[in-house]
């Protein structure tokens, strides 16, 4: 039984913070700004450091506050950038599928990411964005995206933020395993809160 006053009531709102990480120029504010406020931000202006948005949302009869970060993708701003990693509920690694370099560079960027998240877990709730599928000018093959993917076991999205195509689906399934994520931290939490009965109090001891 869960003591009074600590279960997880459905009705109440869940902040979550998602991050959005991934090289200069592949459309992380673009996408943010489309789901956010369906429009394509077509100001091309580089991200310093971090920008934050939020959106409400219900899922799974649970009420939603996203919390999300757009971060710089400049090399320079790296270290930077990664010290906004902290408390990360999710995290949604982008690439623009016209530009090989930011798909070869997501590696690092993972792994960059799962080295500062305390404590550092290979199955942190993660989702991939291929973005720019709107142009023609394709250089990573869906095929090649998709397998690197599947190995590492993290949903991958065909995104344009230009064309709202998939955006939002991404945004919440990287929610949904945000807050399956939360749930499971909260019910772990509340059964260790638990084990401690009146029976596991020490017998006296006699002289």
């Amino acid at each position: 039984l869960v003591p009074q006053g600590l279960s997880m009531d459905a009705s109440k709102k869940v902040d979550l913070k998602i991050i959005i990480i991934g090289a200069l120029g592949v459309g992380k504010t673009s996408l943010l700004h489309q789901y956010v406020h369906k429009r394509f931000y077509e100001d091309y202006r580089t991200t310093l450091g971090a920008s934050i948005l939020t959106k409400v949302l219900a899922v799974d009869n649970t009420p939603l506050k996203l919390q999300i970060w757009d971060t710089g993708g400049q090399e320079r701003f790296r270290s930077m950038v990664s010290t906004f990693y902290k408390g990360s509920d999710g995290c949604m690694l982008a690439f623009d599928v016209t530009d090989r370099e930011s798909f070869e560079s997501l590696d690092n960027w993972r792994d960059d990411f799962l080295e500062k998240v305390i404590p550092r877990e290979q199955d942190f709730p993660m989702v991939v964005l291929g973005n720019k599928i709107d142009i023609c000018d394709r250089q990573v093959p869906k095929e090649i995206a998709s397998a690197w993917c599947k190995e590492k076991d993290i949903p991958y999205f065909e995104v344009s933020a230009k064309n709202n195509i998939n955006v939002a689906e991404a945004f919440e399934t990287l929610a949904k395993q945000a807050l399956a994520t939360y749930k499971g931290i909260f019910e772990s939490y509340l059964t260790d809160s638990i084990k401690l009965t009146p029976n596991d109090k020490p017998k006296k001891s006699c002289c």
